[in-house]
Formats: C-alpha cells, sequence, structure tokens
C-alpha cells in the first residue's frame, strides 16, 4: 500500500472512531509514520483527504452490502440480503470502521459543523434510499406484498431503521442488539 492509500485508510479508521472534525492531521501523519510533507504531497487539504476517506468507504460499502444482491430473482429478497449484508458484512466491519458506520458518525458530526460536507454524505442516503424504494416498487408490480404498500414510507422505515441499528450496535458494540434490529426489519417485510 502506498502513502497517499494508506493516509486514506488510516484517516477512515480514525475518522470512524473519533469523527472528521477531532481528528487532527497530526494524529493522521503519526498513524501513519509519515511527515507533514507527506501528507500534504498527496491532500491539499483536509477537506480533501474528507471526500477521499468517503469515497472509500462508499466502494467498501458497495462491496460488502451488494454482495449476492444479484443472484436473486426477488425484489424482496433483495431488500432481505441488503439487510442481511449490511448487519453481517458491513456494521461488522472493524477493520475499516472500528468505530462503528462511518456515515451515520459524519452526518451526525458534519451537520451544524460542516454542512458543505455532510451534503456529500446526505446524497449517498438518498441513493440508499432511492434503491430501497425501486425494489419496493418492482416488488409491488409483480404482486410480492399482500395489499397495498407505500413504497415511500417503506423504504423510509426501512432506511430509518438501519440507521438506528447503526447507533445502536455502535454505543452498545452487541451483536445481539444488531440482529434483534435487523430481523425486525426483516420480519416486518416478511408481513407485508
Amino acid at each position: 500500500m502506498d502513502l497517499r492509500e494508506n493516509i486514506i485508510h488510516e484517516s477512515m479508521k480514525l475518522f470512524s472512531l473519533k469523527g472528521y472534525i477531532n481528528t487532527g492531521i497530526n494524529e493522521i501523519i503519526e498513524a501513519v509514520n509519515s511527515s507533514k510533507g507527506g501528507f500534504y504531497n498527496h491532500f491539499s487539504s483536509k477537506d480533501e483527504l474528507f471526500h477521499e476517506v468517503l469515497a472509500e468507504a462508499q466502494k467498501i460499502w458497495r462491496a460488502r452490502i451488494l454482495f449476492g444482491l444479484d443472484e436473486i430473482e426477488s425484489p424482496v429478497g433483495k431488500i432481505i440480503k441488503f439487510l442481511e449484508n449490511y448487519k453481517d458484512r458491513y456494521l461488522i466491519d472493524s477493520d475499516n470502521f472500528p468505530g462503528g458506520c462511518i456515515f451515520v458518525t459524519f452526518s451526525v458530526e458534519l451537520d451544524d459543523q460542516r454542512p458543505h460536507l455532510c451534503k456529500k454524505v446526505n446524497e449517498g442516503f438518498v441513493g440508499v434510499k432511492q434503491m430501497l424504494k425501486r425494489y419496493l416498487e418492482e416488488a409491488k408490480a409483480i404482486g410480492e406484498f399482500k395489499g397495498y404498500v407505500d413504497t415511500d414510507m417503506v423504504s423510509e422505515m426501512i432506511f430509518s431503521g438501519m440507521l438506528g441499528a447503526s447507533v445502536l450496535y455502535g454505543i452498545e458494540k452487541s451483536s445481539t442488539t444488531l440482529e434483534k434490529s435487523i430481523n425486525t426489519l426483516i420480519c416486518y417485510l416478511k408481513l407485508l
């Protein structure tokens, strides 16, 4: 791994643990065993680093969350697999995100302090909700639901439940709580 990649990965870990604002460049430099010159040879600012970390975190998220979805025919089945991947492949990834979901950390921390950065995180949230809604619309169109389903409301509820599960897991680090939170969403989907 070259220095640039190392800076991105170590920063991702630190941001996950301490947040963007509370992580100083000196901490990052120390974590990668480099110098300020080494840092600034690759990044013009901490904000530029943020965008690179966000892109890398999104890449990891996609690889973990979307794993196996293409192999599933049923749109509801895709959402269930998505939720299982969120629980089993993403949230427990302490190698990359030792502090829990970096997107939740960013959204809470940056909302008032750095709204221009938080806007980038929110774009990802919007994309996730759109994806969930698309699967729900597909499920509705092929009759996977027993009755009328408001896809806007259900996608919002699933997304909110995911965020809640992430926050609880970040606080408690309890696999039991995480299982219960995500399994509740899955059971709800199956009842529809």
